[in-house]
């Protein structure tokens, strides 16, 4: 339990007596952490919300303050600034706009005096230090009584960060626990998150953060004073938790090893990479990727006062030459070319921000895209937004801050190209992939909220036929330098006119028949694929034309990880069709695990492409599909249920078991759980045959109230990561 009362800094000024009038200052922290909602952030100082009153109590010796003959003044203290408050007596709330302290009817008593102060609603957020002056005409004294924490006030009206509903702020506020969407639009998977803001020592490193920053570093004084603005502490904050600029908190890795820090999936919760950064004194913790980022950024903005949700966007583009569209590159028999530097995240994670926004105007106030993922500098620094919502959606491209770039991550045209000796030989425009999908969590729930229709308008279907390459030139060179014949200007309609071209289960690729006829062509995968079954795909054609066809079936299947290219090959089929007039052939294919379980490493999506290839006209139509392959779940059972008691012992029972039809060898099962269990323990078997079982039971015990995340993952010999990982929420009661 926090001390309610702060031991009182040196005496500034004695009196004439050299007495010490003044007692101790009791910071009244149980009462005024319920009153500002800020119960559980912090056991060593007061934390309170602008624009609102807490209240103060001072205790004297034997010389209680004498309001007739002297005058009793508070002064709060920031860097080199510094407000003067008069204490008076009030029978009302004051001005929330301006410092004050005002006593109210009956907090005067023997030897102690209640006031009650308030910061202005649009006061810095920061850590504060506080003075009492008493001043007679014969002595004066001073007093150091303590420290506070200001944050801002999402409940009050007149803050920024005003959000209307209760439910929107117990979620977006109070709440220490997220989901996270990953995969792909297809078969989507969830992962809890301990946001944990009510651990030890988190707010200390959140205003940390702040007090770093190289903008603090540089000019504190002008830092202090823009720290009112909750656009401002956002912009500082999305840099600072990545580590590419400055003292930030996440050095991010998307290849390699990641034996010298953390494998980025292993993380459950921000509290331990906020520990491991105070405790390394600023360097950064190895290692994050995209959702790690969010959501140690939505922790900070959290702590903060500023309302903050983790958001997942399927297919999402990474626009480099800021053109508004992406180029992607298959083989002609549908293998994924590695050929642009633009790509196409299968997933992204960012945060939303509420806040006000008085410097473009009322009509983009709300939610504000925030990413701290190191992609591309905004003003020179690695950082994104705050990027208003409302602007997306309505593609005003030049709203501050960084809207193309967010706008093309969720609204890019995806220009798929065929590649033969070099040359374009089929082209499609596709304005549907991207952003396909827009998740967070839905308030009170684990179900996701879509919010695709909030960031985008429905865009019109329509056919576009081209048989060129539309290429520019670095591409081209990286072709063998042989165009096939876009202008310019074409390309800049490609750019301008985006709602021209759709995109559709079938596109016309290659150059048009006379008749207008063409091949139609879907993909899709049945069932939910899942390791250690096969994959079942089917091809769908449809001939519309009045004559027979003979027709060339590629069909390509390669692991990816989210973020990048395919790199793995692992199955193709080759076949003739034959097609009738006005008809469809529908095609079943099926992927053994033999042709795919050796290459898995855990976090696997495949992508599929068919190349329909019509012999006689050479015309080409293309198919794409990415899934997950849904791994063998871990079960995690805490006997007695998921709710469980500080400080009392429970058991967990953890256990895998081998579906893939094969042993494995080296089987290990491990455990975690940050302020659950005190580091791994794990449970080995030399050989786990195909349905057999692995079993780890764990004592588990919490110190602090709040939600913590146990978490398993099973790896082998035969995988250099883990291939399943699991995770269970458990709910700390005090």
């Amino acid at each position: 339990m926090p001390n309610p009362s702060q031991k009182l800094g040196d005496f500034i000024l004695g009196t004439t007596r050299g007495q010490r009038r003044l007692k101790l200052v009791n910071f009244e922290i149980l009462e005024n952490h319920i009153f500002h909602e800020t119960q559980g952030l912090s056991d060593k100082y007061l934390v309170v919300r602008r624009g609102k009153p807490f209240k103060i109590t001072l205790v004297f010796n034997g010389q209680m303050w004498n309001p007739k003959a002297e005058c009793l003044t508070l002064q709060v203290l920031l860097g080199e600034m510094s407000t003067r408050m008069l204490v008076d007596f009030a029978d009302k709330w004051s001005d929330p706009h301006s410092w004050s302290a005002q006593i109210y009817p009956g907090n005067v008593g023997h030897r102690v005096v209640t006031v009650h102060v308030c910061a202005p609603v649009l006061s810095s957020v920061a850590q504060y230090q506080l003075m009492v002056h008493i001043v007679g005409s014969y002595e004066r004294s001073s007093y150091l009584a303590g420290q506070f924490a200001l944050l801002c006030n999402p409940w009050l009206k007149e803050d920024p960060v005003y959000i209307p509903l209760d439910a929107q702020r117990q979620e977006y506020v109070k709440s220490d626990y997220g989901v996270i969407y990953k995969g792909t639009d297809l078969n989507f998977s969830q992962q809890p998150w301990s946001f944990g803001q009510y651990e030890p020592g988190i707010l200390e490193a959140c205003l940390q953060l702040l007090q770093v920053s190289p903008q603090h570093l540089g000019n504190s004084h002008k830092d202090y004073v823009l720290r009112a603005n909750p656009a401002y502490l956002s912009r500082i904050i999305c840099a600072m938790v990545n580590s590419s600029d400055d003292m930030g908190l996440l050095e991010g890795r998307w290849k390699g090893s990641y034996k010298d820090g953390v494998n980025p999936t292993e993380w459950s919760g921000s509290a331990d990479i906020l520990h491991r950064w105070m405790a390394s004194k600023g360097n950064a913790v190895r290692y994050g990727q995209c959702w790690v980022f969010a959501s140690v950024l939505c922790t900070v903005m959290r702590v903060l006062g500023i309302p903050s949700r983790v958001v997942t966007v399927f297919n999402a583009a990474h626009d480099c030459d800021g053109n508004l569209i992406t180029e992607e590159f298959y083989s002609s028999t549908g293998k994924r070319l590695g050929l642009s530097k633009d790509s196409v995240w299968n997933f992204h994670v960012w945060v939303e921000c509420w806040m006000r926004r008085p410097d473009i105007g009322a009509k983009y106030d709300g939610w504000q895209v925030v990413d701290p993922t190191p992609q591309e500098k905004s003003a020179g620094v690695y950082r994104c937004g705050p990027c208003p919502v409302a602007a997306i959606r309505r593609r005003c491209l030049r709203i501050p801050y960084d809207s193309a770039f967010i706008y093309a991550s969720v609204d890019a045209d995806i220009v798929r190209m065929i590649v033969r000796s070099g040359k374009v030989v089929a082209k499609k425009v596709d304005t549907k992939w991207v952003g396909r999908l827009i998740f967070t969590k839905s308030i009170g729930s684990d179900a996701p909220e879509d919010l695709t229709d909030s960031y985008k308008r429905k865009k019109k279907d329509q056919t576009h036929r081209v048989g060129d390459s539309g290429l520019s030139d670095p591409t081209m060179n990286r072709l063998g330098n042989n165009r096939n014949g876009l202008s310019d200007p074409t390309m800049n309609r490609l750019g301008n006119n985006r709602n021209v071209y759709c995109a559709s289960p079938s596109f016309v690729l290659g150059p048009p028949r006379e008749d207008g006829s063409s091949l139609d062509v879907t993909l899709t995968v049945d069932g939910e694929p899942t390791v250690g079954k096969s994959i079942n795909l089917t091809v769908t054609v449809t001939n519309p034309s009045n004559g027979k066809r003979v027709l060339r079936e590629h069909l390509n299947a390669q692991l990816k990880e989210f973020n990048c290219c395919p790199e793995k090959n692992f199955w193709e089929s080759h076949q003739e069709v034959f097609i009738q007039p006005f008809q469809d052939v529908t095609r079943h294919h099926s992927i053994p695990p033999s042709e795919y379980e050796e290459f898995l490493t855990g976090d696997d999506i495949v992508k599929v492409a068919v190349v329909i290839k019509d012999l006689k006209t050479k015309e080409r139509v293309l198919a794409t599909q990415d899934f997950n392959l849904s791994l063998p779940k871990i079960s995690i059972e805490v006997e007695g249920g998921d709710s469980i008691h500080v400080k009392k012992e429970h058991i967990a029972i953890v256990t895998f078991t081998n579906k893939l039809n094969k042993s494995l060898s080296g089987a290990v099962l491990t455990v975690e759980g940050y302020g659950l269990l005190h580091g791994k323990q794990e449970a080995r078997l030399t050989i786990l045959h195909s349905d057999e079982k692995i079993v780890k039971k764990v004592t588990i015990m919490a110190s602090t109230s709040g939600t913590k995340i146990l978490n398993a993952s099973f790896s082998h010999n035969g995988s250099s990561t883990a291939i399943s990982r699991s995770y269970r929420k458990v709910s700390v009661i005090a």
